[in-house]
């Protein structure tokens, strides 16, 4: 590997590496060997940077969560546009990529990894973040009387998340559900809380 290469340039190579591991042969072929032979990189490299696997795991999974921050800005900007459940299939559609999915899976499977990243009562890592999105949005929502009032937005989000994960990971690698299946299905969790703010 050439010298002056920054760290930050480091850990991205890698985590795109890890990624495309994810992606080409899924999450039990993801071993640091994998990825320091897919990102071209010497073997010793991603031990210079991560204490050990798991740490280097963990930050993986924290960098995409981090970009859930920019997911939820623009989603809760969007409360008003549209409709509300087509606000959500976009969100749900973005936020369960492949490779989120993957490493939603990494997470459950290691125990290590995800005692790492977890927060005390918040479950399961990536997802906890997804449904704090979610429900954020929708308080926003509720605010502005597009769901009912009395709409309990955090039992929502999690029936959403929940659902729409056993959607995306159900289906075989690299292929992504029909969008009127899923819009069925936001449809069908949000009906209560669209119908009762119309009476």
């Amino acid at each position: 590997m050439p010298t002056g290469v920054h760290l930050r340039d480091v850990r991205q190579q890698l985590f795109q590496a890890a990624e495309r591991v994810l992606l080409r042969d899924g999450p039990n072929a993801l071993t640091s060997r994998a990825v320091t032979a897919e990102a071209d990189v010497a073997k010793g490299v991603l031990h210079r940077h991560f204490t050990d696997f798991d740490a280097f795991l963990a930050e993986l999974v924290q960098d995409r969560i981090a970009r859930l921050k920019d997911q939820s800005a623009i989603l809760e900007a969007s409360a008003g546009t549209r409709t509300v459940p087509e606000n959500v299939v976009d969100a749900l559609t973005e936020l369960f990529d492949p490779v989120s999915v993957a490493l939603t899976s990494l997470v459950f499977f290691r125990d290590e990894l995800r005692t790492r990243l977890r927060r005390p009562g918040d479950g399961l890592p990536f997802l906890a973040e997804a449904r704090e999105m979610l429900s954020s949005y929708l308080t926003a929502e509720r605010a502005q009387g597009r769901i009912a009032a009395d709409a309990k937005v955090d039992s929502l989000a999690l029936s959403l998340i929940g659902a729409s994960h056993l959607h995306f990971a159900g289906r075989p690698r690299h292929t992504l559900p029909d969008e009127t299946e899923l819009e069925k299905l936001v449809q069908t969790t949000m009906a209560d809380v669209l119908q009762r703010k119309l009476l």
